[in-house]
């Protein structure tokens, strides 16, 4: 016998959708006039599962999953990868030249604003790089005896 404690630890957390074998016996018990909670433990699945079992198949008439809603996705896991590497490659591509080489390595027909609004989501922000002044042999020398000079200042 299994104790409250192990029971409500392996029912706590996401867990992966119910097949329809699972399915199958909460309509038969709920056309068999059983409650949700009966049902529930009987079957050993979370009364919210059962009850939204149930709300579906009064709703649709069916238990059957449903295609999700909403367009699918263009780009693949596949097509992020390649564009990270060239964007990590070299971080001042523009948008148009970065959409030339996914076509041409990967097929992958988009437009510009499309891989700006995939590079955003992977964290990399439109943003000019800072100017770095030009450091030729004399001016380094005056720095390292300018550091040199200022050593052993304190505050």
């Amino acid at each position: 016998m299994q104790t409250a404690s192990t029971n409500i630890g392996e029912r706590m957390g996401r867990s992966q959708e119910l097949s329809d074998s699972k399915r199958g016996p909460v309509i038969g018990g709920h056309l068999g006039n059983k409650s949700i909670r009966d049902i529930s433990w009987l079957l050993n699945i979370p009364r919210s599962t059962v009850s939204g079992i149930i709300t579906k198949w009064k709703q649709l008439g069916t238990t059957a999953t449903q295609p999700p809603s909403g367009r699918p996705r263009h780009m693949t896991e596949r097509g992020q990868r390649m564009l990270k590497r060239t964007v990590c490659r070299s971080r001042q591509l523009s948008a148009e030249s970065i959409e030339k080489d996914l076509q041409t390595w990967c097929g992958l027909q988009m437009s510009p604003t499309t891989v700006r609004r995939e590079l955003y989501g992977m964290g990399f922000l439109g943003q000019a790089a800072a100017s770095k002044p030009y450091i030729t042999k004399c001016k380094a020398k005056r720095r390292i005896q300018w550091c040199k000079a200022r050593r052993h200042w304190t505050l």
